[in-house]
Order: C-alpha cells, then sequence, then structure tokens
C-alpha cells in the first residue's frame, strides 16, 4: 500500500529538451554520425546530429549538446518518408513522397554551408535554394512512394558489378559478384507495378537488380527491412544469408531468403498474420535474432528469424569405366550363326551405355534438399490495448524498444520480457516516429558513466570530435564540456509529434 502511493506521489517523467523548429509534422528521426572514421568503433562522439524530417521535405541537423539546428535544407518538395544513416563519411539517406530517395553527403566542414534558418522561423513555406543551400547529392534514385512504405537499405557483402554480356548485339546485362570495398550498398523499395513485390537496388550504379514476389493478395507493403543474417546452425563453409521481410496492409509478415545474393531467387521460410489492421512499422533486433512489428490495432509481435543452413556435397567424382564394356570392335559372332546389322548395333548400343545406378546420380554442386517448412507462428504476441503504435524501434542493445502512439504517449518495453516498463507523455497530438541514441558500450564506459568515446591521436582543426574520455577525469572541467559529455553518454530517446516538435529523453 506504501509503494503504491508512494509510486502515487512521483510526479510524471518530464523530457530534457524541446526542439521546436518544423512547421509541420515530423516523419522521421535518426540518430547520426557526421564524420566517421573507418578505423573507429566508438558509438557516440561530439559530431553525432539528431536528424528529424518533416511532411514539408525539410530536414533538421540538431546538435545535442547545445540543442540547436546546425543545417536546415529542404530535401524533397513533399512528405519524407524515411531517414537513415550510412556507416561511414558521414552520409545521410531521405526518402521523400516526390518518388526521390537521394543520398546527402553532410559532414562537420559541410554544415557552414548550411543555413540554421528553422522552418518554423521562415515567413512563407517556400524556401529557394539560394535561402538554404542543399548539401552534395552523392545518389538519387527514382523510386516508387505511392504506397507510404520506407525504404530499406544494408551494405552489400562483396559487391555487385554489371557485366556486358558477350554477344556484340544484345544489350542484356548479367550481375556478378567480386570482392571489391565494402562500399556498395543494397536499398529496397516496394514495386510500382505489383503491389506485393519489393524491388531491390544497388548503389553506386543505382541499377535495379532484383525484384521479389512477396505475396498474392496481400496488399500493399507497409514496411521493409533488408539485412544480413547468420545461419541458425552454422557449419565450416555457412555464410550471411540476405534476408528481406514485408509488412504487408491486411497484416501479413512474410521473411524470404536470398541465398545466391541479392540478384537471386527468394525462398519465403515465414509467414505470419498477427494483425488484424495495417502494419505500421517494423524494426529488427540488433543481433538479428528477431523482429518486431506494430500495426494500427493494439498488438505488438515479436517474430523468429532463423535462417537454416543448406548443406553442400562435394562434387561427384566421374565414374570410373566399367569393365564388362570394352571400348573397340564387338567380338565376332559365334560360328554357323548369322547375326543381322541391326542386332548388332542395338548390343553395342547397350555395351557403351551407362548403367541406371550411375544415370540417376545428382549433378554436381549442392544436393537435392527437402523443401523448408513455412512458418506460421511469432514468438510472442501482446495485447497493449493501445490502438496505433507506430514508429517501432530497438536500442542498440536490444535491452529496450520504444513505439510512438496515435495517442500521443510513448510507451518503452522490455525487450525480453515485452513488459510496459514506461510511458512518456508531453505532446497534445499523435507521435510518429521515435529514435534511440547509441549507447556507451561497457567495454568503452568508464566509471560514472563519464567516458564515451576512446581516445585519438589529436583532432584536427576541421573537426569537432572532443577527446571526453581524457577530459573527463579532470574535475575542473568546464560547463561547456560538462554538457558535452551529458549530450554524449547520455541514453536519448527522440520522439517526433504531429506538432511539428521533436522532445528529447534520457532514459535508463
Amino acid at each position: 500500500m506504501a509503494t503504491t502511493s508512494i509510486a502515487a506521489a512521483r510526479p510524471p517523467a518530464q523530457p530534457t529538451a524541446i526542439l521546436r523548429g518544423h512547421r509541420a509534422q515530423v516523419h522521421a528521426a535518426v540518430f547520426a554520425r557526421l564524420d566517421r572514421a573507418a578505423s573507429s568503433d566508438e558509438t557516440m562522439t561530439a559530431d553525432t546530429r539528431l536528424v528529424t524530417g518533416d511532411s514539408d521535405g525539410y530536414v533538421v541537423l540538431w546538435d545535442l549538446a547545445i540543442v540547436r539546428a546546425r543545417g536546415v535544407w529542404r530535401a524533397h518538395q513533399n512528405s519524407i518518408l524515411g531517414i537513415a544513416a550510412w556507416d561511414d563519411a558521414g552520409q545521410i539517406v531521405t526518402h521523400g513522397r516526390d518518388h526521390k530517395l537521394v543520398v546527402w553527403q553532410v559532414g562537420v566542414a559541410d554544415e557552414v554551408r548550411l543555413s540554421a534558418v528553422l522552418p518554423l522561423d521562415q515567413e512563407s513555406k517556400t524556401s529557394s535554394k539560394e535561402s538554404h543551400p542543399q548539401p552534395w547529392m552523392v545518389h538519387v534514385l527514382d523510386v516508387n512512394t505511392m504506397n507510404f512504405c520506407a525504404f530499406a537499405w544494408c551494405g552489400l557483402v562483396g559487391s555487385v558489378a554489371a557485366v556486358t554480356t558477350a554477344a556484340p548485339t544484345s544489350t542484356d546485362t548479367q550481375l556478378t559478384t567480386t570482392n571489391g570495398p565494402p562500399t556498395e550498398r543494397l536499398v529496397a523499395v516496394p514495386n510500382t507495378l505489383t503491389l506485393e513485390a519489393a524491388d531491390i537496388y544497388h548503389l553506386p550504379s543505382q541499377r535495379r537488380i532484383n525484384t521479389v514476389r512477396l505475396g498474392t493478395k496481400e496488399g500493399m507493403i507497409m514496411a521493409l527491412a533488408l539485412f544480413y543474417a547468420p545461419v541458425s546452425e552454422p557449419t565450416d563453409d555457412s555464410q550471411r544469408t540476405l534476408v528481406l521481410i514485408a509488412a504487408f496492409e491486411n497484416g501479413v509478415v512474410v521473411l524470404a531468403l536470398l541465398r545466391q545474393g541479392a540478384d537471386g531467387p527468394a525462398e519465403i521460410i515465414y509467414r505470419a498474420q498477427p494483425h488484424s489492421q495495417p502494419i505500421l512499422s517494423l524494426d529488427v533486433a540488433p543481433d538479428c535474432s528477431y523482429f518486431l512489428t506494430s500495426a494500427a490495432d493494439a498488438v505488438i509481435a515479436k517474430h523468429p528469424i532463423r535462417v537454416p543452413a543448406v548443406k553442400k556435397t562435394a562434387t561427384a567424382a566421374p565414374a570410373p569405366p566399367r569393365p564388362s564394356a570394352p571400348v573397340g570392335p564387338s567380338p565376332p559372332p559365334p560360328a554357323g550363326k548369322t547375326v543381322s546389322l541391326l542386332s548388332a548395333a542395338l548390343a553395342k548400343e547397350a555395351a557403351l551405355s551407362p548403367s541406371p545406378s550411375s544415370s540417376s546420380a545428382p549433378p554436381k554442386g549442392t544436393a537435392p534438399s527437402a523443401p523448408i517448412e513455412v512458418e506460421t507462428q511469432p514468438l510472442t504476441i501482446i495485447n497493449t490495448k493501445h490502438a496505433g503504435q507506430q514508429g517501432i524501434r530497438i536500442r542498440d542493445d536490444g535491452r529496450l524498444f520504444a513505439t510512438a502512439g496515435w495517442d500521443a504517449r510513448v510507451r518503452v518495453y522490455a525487450a525480453q520480457t515485452m513488459k510496459e516498463v514506461a510511458v512518456l507523455k508531453w505532446h497534445q497530438t499523435g507521435c510518429f516516429t521515435v529514435a534511440f541514441a547509441p549507447v556507451v558500450r561497457p567495454d568503452t564506459e568508464g566509471e560514472g558513466n563519464n567516458t564515451a568515446a576512446k581516445p585519438t591521436e589529436g583532432p584536427s582543426a576541421g573537426n569537432t570530435t572532443t577527446t571526453l574520455a581524457t577530459r573527463s577525469t579532470r574535475r575542473d572541467i568546464s560547463v561547456k564540456e560538462r554538457r558535452l559529455r551529458h549530450a554524449v553518454t547520455a541514453h536519448w530517446l527522440a520522439v517526433g509529434s504531429k506538432d511539428g516538435k521533436v522532445s528529447l529523453w534520457d532514459i535508463f
């Protein structure tokens, strides 16, 4: 009884900061590193930004240390469906309803070129490129955005190159796999003509390399995921398999494997329908062992990711020659008995033909295996009693996940038990997106959560990345350094709402 009264007396949690700048609804948010070194494995440094996009096509880079905008530009002429960050070189990807997917080159040095005037501070909604200059466009891809589904992407294992066929009059191309640098990407978006199909594009070639049909009468694709997952029962020669997940309008979820690469055939191994309403969002666990889906109904479902291994056999050796069928002229017929020419020819053909056992031998390469049984049961299904939970995201340590609700509340759950652990309420209108900041790893964490990054060998003049590990050991740190350290080490949760505001929460 006393515990209940104490819990009831606690004031509700409040956001650490409110980011006001968008004039329209905030549809996408992600935490991104602007200058990630190739050999650096830190999760967050002083060049970490919160990137948000709204329904007018504007993108804002928020500096977490000063809680101010560092850069603003109009990325699309229509609503932004999704935003992601490449793993290297500070590239940000935006997907808009103007049928464009653009890869932007945004670094700390590029921020000086960008305008800091927020869309809310403009006198009118229309803004020219002169007042809001855009960053450098690395790639521009024409894609389908008729069904409001955001893109999915992953790095390419190996590389895909276009090779012209040997025929001089043919313009067809085929795909070959090489061991190039890991700078190539795969992008998945819904197909333009077929509702139940997804297109896979290759960057930087900007070519569509595959169209995967994942259903027949499921309706539009509402959410996609594309990633490489390890096999459930690894063997000596097993490799990571490309996985494509699609969530449909009728509540069906389909998981398909592309074992032969992004341009190969797809094999469906999981199909379930835990939702009765259109699925709004899905997210994959950091260890690729499961994924979560949320929909317009009150259900949150946890689905398995089990990639069965394919057993391979050695190449069949050529069969030894049969001693009973010597090659050479046929023996002479017995004396006193005549043999027709037809009988002699049939006898010779029978002697040279292989035995029935050798003719039914399996072909070279992979042995034929029985078809894999399609799974249909999710791991866990919970009824939250709150319809319309959108923008589901799992934190990178795999401990928590959160959903943005149409009832203006953000709910945080424990990933292992699927239990609700917190309800965050500040916005007065519906929430559309949530984003977790990367948490500090235990091996890079110091006492009292004081270190957020490993020391670097001297910061450059053009880079604002600060070595926090060495400065955090001093007790007489300045207010600026304390603010910067908190901005890096805090477990941020960003929430984008219909009111155009972004709330920033520091959660456990």
